[in-house]
């Protein structure tokens, strides 16, 4: 009787077992986050929990089934799927099924897992990655989709990521906006039904809309508290996010590409590889949220994110298409005197048949113009190093003018429709960079200049237009997958740029905001933000970019706009980000001279602060008549802390700014910075010496009730 009981549990403990091996929990996990998916009964793969990470794997077993982790298309599902297909007899159907799954510590001490599903009727696998950044807090996530029937299958849709949450509300905020308008913020609650974010664009293709969102679960977010979600793609052309709140009030995202105008014909053996979906979930706000992202981007992303970033002076304002050798030259002494690292041509150096007089004519002539500098750019590259800077130049390669050599001799290279009048957005056209040739062409136009100039030490890559009149006379009978392959194929020039000039830093521009993702930045040390350079707005602009990216890949630009502010309110907007001028010297005056210089000294001194601290939103411009952040080095012991007085009301109560991020116990100095020659702080806290408990709990009072005025603080650790 002994035996036959212990048996029995035997056979008990054997099924037991087996049926966990049937249904294997997988744990997808960061240091602050847990994901956890579980096979069901019926061999599918599903979400059991998103959020603050478990610690006790007895508790799993207690968790909701949850949804299926990637639906699909054709089966018992009522709502928006994460992909479509149909095969080869006409069958629009998948199910997908899990088959296993594995996990490997990378090289840069990530931890990659992979799921395998596949379809139990057709020869179709999907591979599920998921790539965990333990310290940082983010995930990243992508698909990879591959078949073996006969002849191709069409993939209608295709995401990158399906997450799924059940809350009782759920709030979105996005960031859209126009050419210098740009990242504006708006938080609206989510009701049943869809809200999609989108971009049809093609090439610049933020330009409306920038492709990261913030999802709060519960409440409205706030910047220290509550349960957020973030997440971004890093994909330089169409994407699309959709937030379905479906009848039971469950909510799933999809995030990847945007389908539209995209179904794409993989052939058997082929993997279409979808573009990387990075979030990061936190309980403490969007500050958090905003920090785990910077920190993960310095570390892992961006190109160059452990170095620091070069100060320089741009031509624009100071000539637009207006200028020679010699003026250009003496721009380069006023760099000198400003004591940045770089001065940099703009646009307008290219063209003979057709010089670049305005933008108009010559795009895709990289051939300097001949009477404005008869030496070549090699002469402005020997002038800069002789007064010990470097030298950087713009350039546009994708683009073209239909009035230039390029067009009239390789029409067939441009994006455009054979048998349409074109339409031109900015009196310009795409070039076709689906087509191995033109991709030749446009590494090119980078690989000749540093050929015949080495010297060149920075490149501002603009992109000025979205795609318009769709067509590639190269794919031919594949025209759905022009947007997708102009894509990869900018991808290709930039990794072969990156492969052969490892050190070069270049700006990815796209008219301010037109490109700002983070797979663009593994090929770019920094982006433009906006054309629009008036302090006022650059705040609002500074302040939506900063929820994603950290400092150092925002570029920030003193210039003339806005001549109501002083230049020092314009520096000190700049300074919160990489620093620039774009201003004609002769047209300021001793006192603003000798103030830029010092603010460059004080730049320089600060950058480990400015560039690689912890960012921390004290008080936002929107909703205020004052905005105010800081950031604090890794060590507690230096911040930073920028104060700006907008438009306050007359006689309005001020309160004290609440610093964050400091050490309780340790005392800090705090002095007031960037000060106006001659004059003196007004600033009643200046040289005096804090606890850090007590500037966090109390504050500084850096408001006054003075329209348009700034302050920063240096606040150090004694």
């Amino acid at each position: 009787m002994k035996v036959k009981v212990i048996f029995l549990f035997c056979l008990l403990g054997i099924s037991c077992m087996l049926k966990a091996a049937d249904k294997p929990i997988i744990k997808i996990e960061t240091d602050c986050t847990s994901l956890i998916f579980q096979v069901g009964d019926n061999g599918r793969l599903y979400q059991r929990y998103l959020g603050k990470k478990l610690n006790h794997e007895s508790d799993f077993v207690y968790l909701p089934q949850g949804t299926e982790v990637y639906i699909t298309h054709g089966a018992e599902d009522y709502f928006e799927p994460a992909i479509q297909v149909l095969h080869n007899d006409g069958n629009p159907s998948l199910l997908l099924k899990y088959v296993e799954h594995s996990s490997s510590r990378q090289n840069d001490g990530s931890v990659e897992t992979v799921i395998t599903l596949k379809d139990d009727k057709y020869p179709v696998t999907v591979k599920l990655h998921y790539i965990t950044y333990a310290a940082e807090n983010i995930i990243k996530t992508f698909t990879e989709i591959n078949h073996q029937e006969k002849k191709p299958i069409v993939l209608s849709k295709y995401a990158s990521s399906m997450l799924h949450f059940n809350r009782d509300k759920y709030f979105l905020t996005e960031f859209s906006g126009d050419w210098a308008h740009e990242v504006n913020i708006a938080e609206r609650e989510l009701a049943f039904g869809k809200k999609t974010i989108d971009t049809k664009l093609g090439a610049r293709a933020n330009m409306f809309v920038s492709p990261f969102f913030q999802l709060s679960l519960g409440a409205p977010s706030e910047e220290n508290s509550g349960e957020v979600l973030v997440g971004t793609l890093g994909w330089t052309g169409n994407f699309r996010f959709t937030f379905e709140v479906d009848n039971k009030n469950e909510l799933r995202v999809i995030s990847g590409i945007n389908p539209y105008a995209s179904e794409y014909s993989l052939p058997a053996k082929e993997t279409f590889r979808t573009p990387d979906f990075y979030f990061t979930y936190s309980l403490n706000g969007k500050g958090e949220a905003s920090r785990n992202f910077h920190d993960w981007a310095r570390k892992y992303q961006i190109k160059k994110g452990d170095q620091t970033r070069m100060t320089l002076l741009n031509n624009w304002e100071a000539t637009y298409f207006d200028f020679d050798e010699n003026k250009l030259v003496g721009l380069m002494d006023e760099a000198v005197k400003l004591g940045v690292d770089m001065f940099l041509l703009d646009d307008g150096w290219f063209g003979n048949k057709y010089p670049r007089s305005g933008d108009h004519q010559g795009l895709g002539d990289w051939k300097e113009t001949a009477d404005k500098l008869p030496n070549g750019v090699g002469r402005l590259v020997e002038e800069a190093q002789k007064k010990g800077i470097k030298f950087g130049i713009w350039i546009e390669p994708e683009m073209v003018n239909p009035k230039s050599e390029l067009y009239e001799k390789h029409k067939d290279w441009v994006i455009h429709l054979p048998n349409r009048d074109e339409y031109y957005f900015r009196n310009q056209l795409v070039l076709d960079l689906s087509n191995p040739a033109v991709q030749d062409h446009v590494f090119g136009v980078v690989d000749k200049l540093m050929t015949n100039y080495p010297g060149i030490a920075f490149f501002k890559w603009d992109c000025n237009s979205p795609i318009t009149n769709i067509y590639s006379s190269y794919l031919k009978d594949k025209q759905s997958h022009l947007y997708i392959e102009y894509v990869r194929g900018l991808y290709k020039v930039l990794e072969r740029v990156k492969n052969k000039y490892p050190d070069l830093p270049m700006m990815l521009c796209a008219g301010g905001g037109g490109r700002s993702d983070f797979e663009a930045l593994k090929y770019f040390t920094e982006f433009w933000p906006s054309d629009n350079t008036d302090p006022i707005e650059r705040l609002f602009i500074q302040w939506g970019f900063s929820q994603i990216f950290p400092s150092k890949t925002m570029c920030a630009h003193v210039t003339t706009w806005n001549r109501g502010t002083s230049i020092k309110f314009r520096t000190d907007v700049a300074m919160m980000c990489k620093l620039g001028f774009d201003i004609k010297l002769d047209d300021m005056n001793e006192n603003d001279h000798i103030y830029c210089n010092q603010a460059v000294e004080n730049y320089n001194r600060l950058k480990p602060v400015i560039l690689d601290g912890d960012l921390y939103r004290l008080v936002s411009p929107y909703g205020s008549n004052h905005t105010s952040s800081m950031y604090v080095n890794k060590g507690k012991s230096k911040a930073v802390l920028y104060a700006f007085d907008i438009h306050p009301r007359y006689a309005e109560k001020l309160l004290p700014v609440r610093l964050q991020g400091l050490d309780a116990d340790r005392m800090y100095r705090v002095k007031e910075i960037n000060l106006m020659p001659g004059s003196n702080s007004s600033f009643q806290g200046n040289n005096q010496l804090y606890s850090g408990e007590y500037l966090m709990n109390v504050g500084l009072e850096v408001f006054t009730t003075q329209q348009l005025n700034s302050r920063i603080v240096e606040i150090t650790a004694e």
